[in-house]
């Protein structure tokens, strides 16, 4: 049996994308696929760049509660899978309406579906 040390499945400030100009950049000159209750963008980074994820909800979610139990879905299913990543990303997800009163399991399937086909996973 090997000894392999646990991967960190932390989610710093380092790999999350707070400025609205790294928003514009991925949003501009990165790729983009809607599919189930997300938009994600993404734009592919140099080999040494650690991945970072940003995430957008709009007022057509619902109130402050709705939304920011949106954004936690998205992050935590980023923070999950964030070492099966394929190469280095700055990835945006942006949430739709349909993600109001999913469960995380729902959640987490279609970020992972949306990445497959991206081939932005391992």
């Amino acid at each position: 049996m090997a000894d392999e040390t646990p991967r960190r499945l932390r989610l710093g400030r380092a790999a999350r994308i707070k400025q609205s100009r790294d928003f514009g950049l991925v949003r501009q000159r990165g790729e983009r696929l809607a599919l189930g209750c997300l938009i994600a963008n993404w734009r592919r980074l140099p080999a040494e760049s650690p991945s970072r994820v940003g995430v957008i909800t709009g007022r057509k979610i619902g109130g402050a509660v709705v939304r920011n139990r949106a954004r936690r879905l998205l992050r935590e299913t980023f923070r999950v899978h964030q070492h099966d990543l394929a190469g280095p990303v700055d990835l945006v997800l942006v949430a739709r309406a349909s993600i109001v009163g999913k469960p995380f399991a729902a959640v987490e399937k279609d970020v992972l579906t949306t990445l497959r086909k991206a081939r932005l996973l391992k």
